[in-house]
């Protein structure tokens, strides 16, 4: 095994991530029935895969004539990144983009005993089938010649990631705010028993089934969300206004002294909340939920723990269930 400028190991992670781009996007399209451009990023690169193939090549740099080494230590350094970025992505954005959680073994969902063995399989197929050419193809370039591509596609790749960051980032806010929003109806029934029915209408309209015809491109997808956004808007008007009501009426004939004061004041807080919720929703522009069906297309298997919710209504959206 050589030892390689900066320049080689970069077009290496860039080959082995647009390799692994092409498996997962074939892969999933089959899965799926579709059509899908697989990763975090938009453009035709998974990191992870290029990153585990540097992993692997650094790892039996020294063991490449001994196969079994070749596997385990290729395994075990695959493993330890896939789990590494897994934490470091969740912690980040509160999304799992991939999830091993229903294999045997798994640890947290971010790595399990079956995946590990791809990577020990694939490190062995790399080593001894499809590094050598790759190597000697990206050996024959002249030095300036590797470097200026692996400088183009890092400024290209950079610009892609910093994007792709950004709608994370946004889908993390629009997801929180929605989990909020939830969460206030939620305290808002537990206080005022008379908004069962109006709680029953939400789930009512988050299962119900608006068109026969699956979703077609950017206008079908805007016309699901802002129904569920309009139902939600008049739900919060309805809560909004039996609040209201509670507090002048309601409460006072059944509850004395500092009691009535006591709830009459949380009633009030949580209209103000439903209030700012309002001005939230009004926040959340077409675009960003755009961005969010833009990457959960390209994450079919992305799940949350903290946003189950919100998550599972835009992929039922996306799917065509809602």
């Amino acid at each position: 095994m050589h030892l390689y400028f900066v320049s080689r190991w970069i077009l290496f992670f860039f080959l082995y991530s647009f390799m692994g781009w092409v498996w997962e996007s074939c892969y999933v399209s089959v899965k799926e029935r579709r059509l899908v451009n697989r990763g975090f990023m938009h453009g035709p690169f998974l990191p992870l895969y290029g990153s585990g193939a540097v992993m692997v090549l650094l790892c039996t740099m020294g063991v490449r004539d001994h196969i079994i080494l070749v596997f385990a230590l290729g395994m075990t350094g695959a493993t330890a990144l896939e789990f590494i970025t897994g934490v470091v992505m969740e912690s980040i954005f509160h999304v799992k983009y991939w999830d091993y959680s229903k294999q045997k073994l798994n640890l947290k969902g971010y790595i399990c005993p079956a995946a590990s063995l791809c990577w020990g399989c694939f490190s062995v197929l790399m080593v001894f089938v499809v590094h050598p050419p790759v190597e000697s193809a990206v050996l024959m370039l002249p030095d300036h010649m590797a470097a200026g591509t692996a400088g183009v596609l890092t400024a290209g790749a950079a610009a892609d990631f910093i994007f792709s960051f950004r709608e994370a980032l946004d889908m993390k806010q629009l997801l929180a705010q929605a989990e909020k929003t939830r969460e206030q109806l939620r305290r808002l029934q537990d206080k005022l028993h008379q908004v069962t029915d109006g709680m029953a209408v939400l789930n009512k309209v988050r299962t119900e089934k608006r068109t026969d015809r699956k979703p077609s491109g950017r206008a079908a997808y805007l016309e699901k969300i802002r129904a569920v956004r309009r139902a939600r808007a008049q739900l919060l008007e309805e809560l909004s206004s039996k609040v209201e009501a509670a507090v002048k009426e309601n409460l006072p004939l059944k509850l004395n002294g500092g009691a009535a004061e006591k709830w009459k004041q949380e009633l009030s807080e949580i209209k103000e909340n439903v209030s700012r919720e309002f001005q939230k929703m009004n926040e959340r522009s077409d675009r960003s939920y755009l961005h969010i069906v833009q990457m959960l297309r390209r994450n079919p298997t992305a799940v949350s723990g903290k946003f189950k919710e919100t998550l599972d209504e835009l992929k039922k959206i996306i799917n065509g269930k809602q």
